[in-house]
């Protein structure tokens, strides 16, 4: 995306979302958005541009990419295409979900791994904090002794319950039904 982060890749989800809807294949007031890792970060910025999605889940994700600076693997990377954070300040700023959410009004499920060093789980605890302060409907999951890849079975079982369980309630509605319970 080359420095534009948060806009182009946005953009593409605003566009697939409106033409499910004109194709009528969703319920445009029954709308959930969710991803992991750089597709938890792409949802931080889509609930930040856009309130029409009654629901999100946002796993392993980047809220203020300077927060971690020389920490996560991609710090390197990061600087190299953007130049050091001291110096373009308002570049790093710009690329950081953190930055946007006062405007995120999303009912957001915030979940990651406590030994993530990939996404470090300080970005998920700096927006839920963020989103707490500001009054927002939020929840943060952390699982204790996970990484990046939620690898323990129970884990996994409860992330998905959970998941499932943010979008039953905020998404579905409880008139909609319910989604099949996970077998053990």
């Amino acid at each position: 995306l080359n420095k534009a982060y948060g806009t182009k890749d946005v953009e593409d989800v605003i566009v697939a979302t409106d033409y499910v809807i004109e194709q009528g294949y969703v319920d445009p007031d029954r709308l959930g958005v969710g991803g992991w890792s750089s597709g938890g970060t792409l949802t931080n910025f889509v609930i930040a541009k856009t309130d029409r999605f009654a629901g999100a889940v946002s796993g392993a994700s980047v809220g203020w990419y300077t927060s971690t600076y020389g920490h996560d693997p991609y710090y390197l990377w990061w600087h190299t295409e953007l130049g050091p954070p001291w110096k373009n300040r308002d570049l790093w700023d710009s690329i950081s979900p953190f930055m946007y959410v006062e405007n995120i009004t999303t009912p957001t499920l915030f979940i990651g791994g406590e030994k993530d060093w990939n996404q470090p789980i300080i970005h998920s605890e700096q927006m839920y904090q963020a989103m707490k302060h500001l009054g927002r409907e939020t929840q943060l999951v952390v699982y204790p002794n996970a990484h990046h890849g939620i690898r323990k079975h129970s884990y996994q079982k409860d992330l998905l319950e959970r998941f499932l369980g943010w979008f039953e309630k905020y998404v579905k509605g409880p008139k909609s039904g319910s989604y099949p319970s996970l077998r053990e």
